[in-house]
């Protein structure tokens, strides 16, 4: 366990523990270099017992490395320590999208678009270099003091240690947003990380998610046997533009999603230049008797 105060290669003097995930520890350091701060994210010890492990948190660490995107939290350094590779990050100042939704339950149809088209630009780019999140969800996804979205904690395979750490809190914080096919035991794909970005917008848009049953273990059966919602089944006022995207991302056979996030991306930019296809239409009646209708 490193200790507060330590010094990370003889370059970053770690000041406080900042999380926990499934193969790595979190922590906020000083570049003793450059006076800045960087998160540093370092390999478990009991996660090193199995080389695969290993083997996984470089390939992918050197693949982040090579993300270079506004609306990717940067890898600034890689290194090793006391035998543990490690990743030096930007850090991030700012709330997660989950803290905001835990606050303001959710957002107006125009900025969830916002939000959605910069998420996928983040997830596209990752895609063009070959690199398939595997766990995009609001935890992950933080929300600059300017408007900028920043998709982090990529490379970490949550699932794949979960039976030896924290596993209630992995399954649980990841379940809501697999698709179907990776509870069935297949790999992890392009289409897989579109489905989780469709449910990411389903919980922006409704301020909660499609499936959400007492156990992970329900909440994943649900994903691939029960007919996925419509967002209008818990907010009536969504719009048509804005269902059709969801309900595309989240089909059952990857096949039938988009076939890239530069699809879907472009779908919302289509929302974003027209903002009248989120506004309610108006019937003669509504204009009488003052209330708005929906297609």
């Amino acid at each position: 366990m490193i200790q507060i105060g330590e010094l990370i290669d003889d370059r970053y003097r770690v000041t406080r523990v900042l999380g926990e995930g499934g193969m790595a520890m979190v922590y906020e350091a000083k570049d003793i270099i450059t006076r800045k701060t960087v998160a540093i994210k370092i390999i478990k010890d009991e996660v090193m017992k199995n080389p695969m492990n290993l083997t996984r948190f470089e390939r992918e660490a050197r693949a982040c490395a090579a993300l270079d995107h506004q609306n990717i939290v940067r890898v600034i350094n890689l290194g090793t320590y006391q035998g543990k590779p490690y990743m030096a990050n930007e850090f991030i100042k700012g709330q997660t999208l989950r803290d905001v939704l835990d606050n303001r339950t959710r957002y107006p149809f125009l900025e969830a678009c916002d939000v959605m088209f910069q998420l996928c630009g983040a997830v596209a780019h990752a895609h063009s270099h070959l690199v398939i999140h595997r766990d995009i969800k609001p935890q992950n996804v933080y929300m600059m003091a300017d408007g900028t979205v920043k998709l982090g904690d990529f490379g970490i395979a949550t699932f794949e240690n979960s039976s030896r750490v924290t596993k209630s809190e992995v399954i649980v914080g990841s379940v809501h947003y697999m698709a179907p096919e990776i509870s069935q035991g297949k790999p992890a794909s392009f289409q897989s990380d579109i489905y989780s970005l469709g449910i990411t917008f389903f919980e922006v848009i409704t301020g909660r998610v499609p499936f959400d049953n007492a156990t992970p273990i329900a909440v994943a059966l649900a994903h691939v046997k029960e007919k996925f919602p419509s967002p209008r089944k818990f907010l009536p006022t969504t719009p048509k533009a804005i269902e059709k995207i969801i309900m595309k991302a989240c089909r059952k056979n990857p096949a039938d999603r988009y076939r890239n996030v530069g699809e879907m991306q472009r779908d919302i930019r289509h929302i974003i230049e027209n903002p009248k296809l989120i506004k309610p239409r108006r019937s003669l009646a509504s204009k009488i008797f003052g209330f708005a209708t929906e297609d």
